[in-house]
């Protein structure tokens, strides 16, 4: 009897997990180049009855199951136009921006192409929002046109750096639109393809409104039958207890 209390609060406890991340994809709708992100749940006991541990039978038992990771598609979305000179859009699956932190000089990627030119000591650069620098394919601040970006700048021969991973589920989210490897062995290989970059126009945010509501009302009835399972075992003990009185 005691199991069935541990999966009923283990399955209202993973729900809130879930519940959480759909949130977070929510709160998103309208961030430029944002990934949601999935759950993936694993069984967390699983085991024969009345047999070894090796053998397979027809007789199983389990005691719930648990988030493991959350996992993000980097697939490419729908454009949203603006004619800004600096905004530009990435037309190809698991591609990257690289930018740089000038304080702290760490690396990050991302998909949001909503940039403005900003002016440091030594010209105008191409930066974000949070003020970092938007890096090109030598992983070198772009310089930006004086102007209002509205006419090429003859001199500017810098390319808008795109990288791409072998492996993007070994991407790390560090802020809502920004990702860092998880480990050293994951290196960035840059992309040679111009056609991948559309600029004038930003890459709409990949939450899908209409599923992540219908996530949401599974989650909430995965909730209740949690709850009520803990409540079935609570009542049944209690009538257990009062028999042997």
């Amino acid at each position: 009897m005691n199991e069935s209390f541990y999966v009923g609060a283990v399955g209202a406890a993973q729900c809130t997990q879930r519940l959480s991340v759909i949130a977070n994809n929510l709160a998103n709708v309208n961030n430029n180049g944002f990934k949601p992100k999935q759950t993936a749940f694993s069984e967390l006991i699983g085991y024969n009855l009345n047999d070894s541990e090796e053998a397979v039978t027809e007789l199983q038992s389990g005691v719930g199951t648990r988030v493991v990771r959350t996992y993000t598609s980097f697939a490419a979305d729908a454009l949203q136009q603006t004619n800004s000179p600096f905004d530009y859009a990435i037309m190809r699956d698991n591609t990257f921006f690289m930018l740089r932190d000038p304080v702290t000089n760490e690396i990050t990627y991302t998909r949001d192409g909503h940039f403005h030119r900003a002016e440091r000591e030594d010209g105008f650069y191409l930066m974000t929002d949070n003020e970092k620098f938007v890096l090109d394919a030598d992983g070198q601040p772009m310089r930006a046109p004086a102007g209002d970006g509205t006419q090429e700048d003859e001199e500017n021969e810098q390319v808008i750096g795109l990288f791409t991973f072998q492996n993007p589920s070994r991407l790390m989210s560090v802020t809502s639109n920004e990702y860092v490897p998880s480990d050293e062995g994951v290196q960035a290989i840059p992309v040679q393809d111009p056609a991948a970059l559309v600029k004038g126009s930003l890459e709409a945010s990949g939450t899908d409104v209409a599923k992540e509501f219908s996530h949401v009302i599974e989650c909430q009835r995965a909730f209740s039958f949690a709850l009520r399972m803990v409540t079935t075992s609570d009542e049944i003990m209690s009538t257990i207890n009062n028999l042997r009185n």
